[in-house]
């Protein structure tokens, strides 16, 4: 038999036993009540819900990685705000503005010569001024006689390879006289650069034969004159071999070509003003003549006809 204090002790155990089944009883039902409610999950499960539920409005960086906005550099509004300078940019590529094309293909302004060689227009140069006697008036440049004697030699230098023929140069001395004369001569050297050699008429306009050798300045001049240019073929000239010349040009001739299959063929000018085409070319076909300024004249029907001088239609424009 069990003595009073054993069985004491069995019921202090089984009465904690029941409450200890008791309280994992309420325990289990608070549990069980708790995950049956809605959304009766614990916070930190309903913010990984909520997070995940929320990827869809905002791209994760790997989601953006395919796409990949513009860069900061490139994707600037700037541009777009400012639409006048994005037109300024684009427009003379895109549409040229009619100065962009004028200034594509330039044409020579009034006095610019872009073909002049040491003699320019606008230009005012100093030297001496001497004479000689110009007889018929003709000289280096070929021209042939003249009832005009208002002529003069250019010096070796500015005369360059008979470019300056036929220049018209308007010449002043230091008491204010002055004299147009256009140049049909060479003064060799010794004439220095500057130096003209007036035919004595010439001369006598702006002092005394007697004085010599004057001071003087001279410039180009575009004279007004109502005759048309002529060309003339020199003697011995052929179908095979021509020397070609053009007279009474208003301006400095700069170039005389001939017309080729392939286009127009520059001729080489000679010391005395004529024009060669050693082979033939172009010989008796169509001529084209350009002055200092770049203008160009075209002359048809100029045949082969040695030491004739031929009158055109055309004449250079007055500058």
């Amino acid at each position: 038999m069990a003595s009073a204090s054993h069985r004491r002790s069995l019921r202090k155990r089984r009465t904690t036993l029941v409450w200890a089944v008791a309280v994992a009883a309420v325990g289990l039902l608070v549990s069980l009540v708790i995950a049956l409610r809605p959304g009766g999950e614990p916070d930190t499960v309903r913010t990984a819900a909520g997070t995940a539920a929320g990827t869809r409005p905002s791209a994760s960086p790997t989601t953006r990685t395919p796409r990949p906005s513009p860069k900061p550099s490139t994707s600037s509004p700037a541009p777009r705000r400012t639409p006048a300078a994005a037109t300024t940019a684009t427009t003379p590529s895109a549409r040229p503005s009619p100065a962009a094309t004028r200034s594509s293909a330039p044409r020579p302004a009034s006095g610019a010569a872009p073909l002049a060689g040491r003699i320019k227009p606008g230009t005012t140069y100093d030297g001496v001024a001497t004479h000689y006697d110009a007889k018929d008036g003709d000289g280096a440049c070929l021209y042939g006689p003249s009832p005009d004697l208002m002529v003069a030699a250019m010096n070796h230098a500015d005369y360059e390879t008979s470019q300056a023929c036929g220049a018209y140069i308007l010449v002043r001395a230091a008491s204010g006289a002055s004299v147009t004369v256009r140049i049909t001569n060479e003064c060799p050297l010794p004439c220095a650069p500057g130096q003209l050699d007036l035919s004595k008429e010439a001369f006598a306009k702006l002092a005394g034969l007697s004085a010599g050798r004057i001071p003087i300045t001279w410039s180009l001049l575009s004279p007004g004159t109502s005759d048309t240019v002529s060309v003339r073929y020199k003697t011995g000239s052929s179908r095979h071999w021509c020397g070609i010349q053009a007279l009474g040009h208003r301006n400095p001739l700069a170039r005389l070509e001939v017309r080729t299959g392939g286009g127009w063929s520059r001729l080489t000018r000679t010391e005395y003003n004529y024009f060669l085409s050693p082979d033939g070319t172009g010989c008796g076909g169509s001529l084209r003549l350009t002055d200092i300024y770049g203008e160009q004249l075209t002359v048809d029907g100029i045949a082969v006809r040695p030491d004739t001088v031929q009158p055109t239609r055309v004449q250079f424009t007055l500058r």
